[in-house]
């Protein structure tokens, strides 16, 4: 059966940047095997199956798949999967949408801009909002699977710690971006460190305050041997997981706070994740998580 898809690059303006994501689009009669070996085989960050939701109020059911295991939830594919649909269905228009994808965490709310000429935009509701999972957690170890001195670790009052949006990640911080740009990831030394949560491994995730880009707030980098990666140019749930971690340590004040995040840097894939976050009597009232994709393939699976 030939099955039409597209690669999207996402959080970025321009092809050839950003976290590729590949969306297939007719994966509704696919066995759970044959959408991670379609995903091994791709080899991308992620790539998703978009199915019939059996909800009308939905626009599909979207099952997300890394080449290692499958998510609930994650933020470039939600992302690129929202926009992939919206132009699939309103080719060449500017217009404004909004449509609930299902997924595995549970409806996601996204909204959509289309502007003829230029890369469209997403952004959707966080499905759950950013919790901290308390578990002692070894910096001294932490250090040494990135190669790094444990006084270049945390900054301020942010120290490690372990935050989950509906997928968990073990936010480090670390003194500046220059810290962040010549750490050396070591895989075997992370796994033995570090906890795992919900039966997989936390994933790595490097923050520190700027970036290479004047607009960056946040400057990261994502690892994640568990799911199959190296290391990740753009990570929409780690930054969902973040969002909690940055009220935590700097202490919101009520209102709304718009935060842009740089990622893939070291890559060559740079990518731009914005968050925002509205603060109501001390806790995060909303959170939400966008950026931009652009198409840079079509085809089709001959399976």
């Amino acid at each position: 059966m030939a099955r039409s898809y597209s690669v999207y690059d996402v959080f970025t303006d321009r092809k050839l940047a950003g976290n590729p994501l590949a969306v297939i689009f007719d994966g509704d009669d696919l066995s759970d095997e044959a959408m991670q070996a379609i995903a091994k085989e791709l080899n991308l960050s992620e790539t998703v199956f978009v199915q019939p939701s059996g909800n009308p109020a939905y626009a599909a059911r979207v099952r997300i798949f890394t080449p290692g295991r499958e998510l609930p939830f994650a933020g470039h594919p939600t992302v690129g999967t929202a926009i992939a649909l919206a132009e699939r269905a309103h080719a060449g228009m500017t217009i404004d949408l909004v449509s609930v994808l299902q997924e595995n965490i549970g409806p996601v709310r996204c909204a959509v801009r289309l502007s003829e000429g230029e890369a469209s935009f997403a952004e959707f509701d966080l499905p759950r909002k950013s919790e901290q999972i308390p578990m002692p957690l070894d910096r001294i170890g932490i250090a040494k699977a990135l190669q790094l001195k444990t006084s270049e670790i945390c900054f301020e009052n942010h120290v490690p710690s372990l935050w989950t949006a509906g997928v968990p990640f073990l936010l480090v911080p670390v003194r500046d971006v220059g810290v962040a740009e010549r750490l050396d990831f070591d895989p075997q030394l992370w796994e033995a460190t570090v906890p795992f949560v919900d039966g997989a491994l936390a994933s790595a995730y490097v923050y520190c305050r700027g970036g290479v880009n004047h607009v960056a707030k946040f400057h990261a980098r994502m690892f994640a041997s568990g799911m199959g990666l190296v290391e990740d140019p753009a990570t929409g749930s780690a930054a969902a997981a973040l969002s909690g971690a940055i009220h935590h340590f700097d202490r919101l004040t009520d209102g709304h706070h718009g935060v842009m995040i740089e990622q893939g840097v070291e890559m060559g894939r740079p990518s731009f994740i914005h968050l925002h976050m509205d603060i109501e009597g001390g806790t995060i009232s909303n959170a939400r998580i966008g950026g931009q994709a652009v198409r840079l393939a079509t085809g089709m699976l001959d399976l």
